[in-house]
């Protein structure tokens, strides 16, 4: 039987020394040059074959001793444009860039599982998939990569990721089965009307007034037409029009985003928000165009999938260490995109240790990690994905 918790502590120091590389050098999606070459230097030297995908994405294969089904593990390889305001040795060393949602952790994490995984090939039953995903802050690497392939040749039958998350300790998972992440619909609606002097309103039709209706009118949306036990939100997050104190200016801009957690109230929502729209412009004599991007989808969790990383985990870190998701988390993961073409599970690995003041949410400018946790997830990937694959 192999150990993974006990090889992953082996190469600790390693863990440390690539994510602490990969947090000093960040960089945004599409533009992971130098992570994607560090990437596949070690791929190299571990003997492990790769191919280049979605720009800067890399999917790598380990053939296992005998034949099999093909798990796929992935992570995501970007970080923010955020100062990161941290005074350590590991600082970021990049203006205005900083792995401030741990994927440094995440690209870490999957490194480490590489190298241990193909140190055992030869015990596995089929193939391990090694998937490090771009952009997964802006557009998601995800579709690019599933377009050029990376879930073929060999074909991939499940997939597993996991995200860092501070309110769990090092040494702690939280699991949920179905929906984990809300779908993402931005948008941007231009309400247009007919400009002039401040003091003559009744000689123009005022786009401000209109868009004030606008926001108030969309609150309803989710209060009084989506099933209040379907989290939803509509949230305005810029307004943009005029530019004096006394004119009216011909067009006003809103830009928001929907957040739903199933295909229907998605839908719905979508339909809904442009009837309002071009209703609440018509209404006040006004105009409008609606904009609504098609983005990321539900994130989808497979029971079975589930089960595998529960039990994997309880090998590494004990029942009592397992914890369950209550509900979804309205934030989006590009993972979703992989959830939706294979079974898959995603998971959330603490990262949070209170007593070294690493307790900062994900997205903030002192944004840390305990360490501690990257042996935690590289022997819960290593273990989850060696049960699927020997599993009977």
């Amino acid at each position: 039987m192999i150990n993974f918790l006990e090889e992953a502590i082996s190469i600790k120091e390693e863990l440390i020394a690539w994510r602490r590389d990969f947090h000093e050098n960040p960089e945004l999606g599409f533009e992971e040059v130098r992570t994607s070459r560090v990437i596949k230097e070690f791929l190299n030297k571990e003997g492990i074959p790769f191919v280049e995908a979605a720009k800067t994405g890399i999917v790598a294969t380990i053939k296992g001793g005998k034949e099999g089904k093909t798990i796929a593990l992935r992570a995501d390889i970007d970080a923010l444009p955020i100062q990161d305001k941290k005074t350590c040795e590991y600082s970021s060393k990049v203006q205005g860039k900083m792995h401030a949602c741990g994927h440094d952790a995440h690209t870490t994490i999957l490194l480490g599982a590489a190298k241990l995984l193909n140190k055992h090939k030869e015990s596995l039953n089929g193939n391990v998939k090694l998937l490090f995903e771009p952009a997964e802050e802006t557009i998601g690497g995800a579709p690019f990569m599933i377009k050029e392939g990376a879930l073929e040749n060999p074909h991939v039958d499940g997939i597993i990721g996991l995200h860092v998350n501070e309110s769990l300790r090092a040494g702690e998972i939280k699991v949920k089965k179905g929906v984990v992440n809300a779908a993402s619909n931005p948008f941007t609606i231009k309400v247009k009307g007919k400009g002039g002097h401040g003091a003559e309103p009744h000689n123009t039709v005022d786009p401000i007034v209109i868009a004030s209706h606008l926001v108030l009118a969309l609150q309803p949306l989710v209060s009084r037409e989506i099933s209040p036990v379907n989290p939803a939100v509509v949230t305005v997050g810029s307004i943009n029009g005029g530019f004096a104190q006394n004119v009216i200016p011909d067009e006003v801009e809103l830009k928001g985003i929907i957040r739903t957690m199933t295909k229907e109230d998605r839908a719905y929502a979508v339909k809904r928000i442009e009837e309002i729209a071009k209703g609440i412009a018509s209404t006040f004599r006004g105009d409008c165009t609606i904009q609504i991007e098609e983005s990321y989808p539900c994130l989808y969790n497979n029971d079975d999938m589930v089960d595998i990383v529960r039990t994997s985990a309880e090998t590494i870190i004990g029942k009592e260490n397992i914890y369950e998701q209550t509900a979804p988390f309205m934030g989006v993961e590009s993972f979703a995109y992989f959830a939706m073409e294979r079974n898959a599970a995603f998971y959330f690995l603490g990262i949070g240790n209170k007593e070294k003041g690493i307790n900062k949410p994900i997205h903030n400018a002192l944004f840390d990690i305990d360490e501690n946790a990257l042996q935690v997830g590289v022997a819960i990937q290593c273990q989850s994905a060696f049960n699927y694959l020997t599993r009977g």
